[in-house]
């Protein structure tokens, strides 16, 4: 994870408002990168202004009934992934190319009066949370998704590298939990709960029982290997 070092969390850079970027079917997560092409004229303003200052942009998910007013503000999940622009390139047609760096969860709090042509929110902080008096449990929950994982490694030859590389290094649970759950293919509102919960070990425990699920149903079904592992994720 060396390369997202450069773009550590820093409480005093945070305003506690927020400018958002609300999209229909993308979660975003801590400690990921996304890609993004920004062509809307209202969100190339937001990144005009966060360029000019912190670099942070708010990628939130719009909820379920977006479609009738996606002009105007319709209403958002209420967690949301605090992310810095880490890479942006200008096009001659007036778009952006960027890359985004997931930095924390946050929870919006209010949304502020439209002054501007893009939505800005007040904004909490969410840090993980260990359970106190559990660090065995803590590594034991990390060795069950290692075993796991590596067990799926021959299924998922398009992914086998990058998770080799991922389960060779000594990444925290949380980190390990947060980049599983943008990576594999989860219906969107699983990710919704994923992101939303700050409790590192309950986390972890929702994506085993994803694995497990799936397994099952694998095991269920003559043609198994459709089901199973979940592919991973086109975000």
């Amino acid at each position: 994870m060396s390369a997202f070092e450069e773009y550590k969390f820093a409480p005093a850079e945070f305003s506690g408002v927020v400018r958002l970027f609300p999209v229909p079917n993308l979660v975003m997560f801590p400690h990921v990168m996304q890609p993004l092409h920004v062509f809307e004229r209202r969100y190339c303003d937001l990144l005009e202004d966060a360029l000019r200052s912190d670099h942070f942009i708010t990628l939130a998910v719009l909820a379920p009934g977006w479609e009738a007013d996606y002009d105007g503000r319709p209403r958002l999940q209420p967690f949301a992934c605090l992310g810095k622009v880490a890479v942006s390139q200008p096009l001659d047609d007036g778009t952006h190319n960027l890359l985004l760096v997931g930095l924390r969860r946050v929870r919006l709090l209010n949304e502020l009066p439209p002054l501007k042509n893009y939505r800005e929110a007040t904004a909490m902080v969410c840090e993980d949370i260990y359970p106190p008096n559990q660090a065995d449990r803590r590594g034991g929950l990390k060795q069950e998704l290692r075993t796991r994982l590596l067990r799926l490694l021959p299924r998922l030859p398009q992914a086998r590298e990058q998770l080799e590389q991922l389960l060779n290094t000594s990444v925290s649970l949380a980190v390990l939990t947060d980049v599983l759950s943008y990576a594999l293919d989860l219906g969107l509102s699983d990710k919704e709960t994923l992101l939303s919960e700050v409790n590192v070990h309950r986390r972890a425990e929702l994506l085993l029982g994803h694995l497990a699920t799936a397994e099952e149903e694998c095991e269920a079904s003559a043609s198994g290997l459709a089901y199973f592992p979940p592919a991973f994720s086109h975000n």
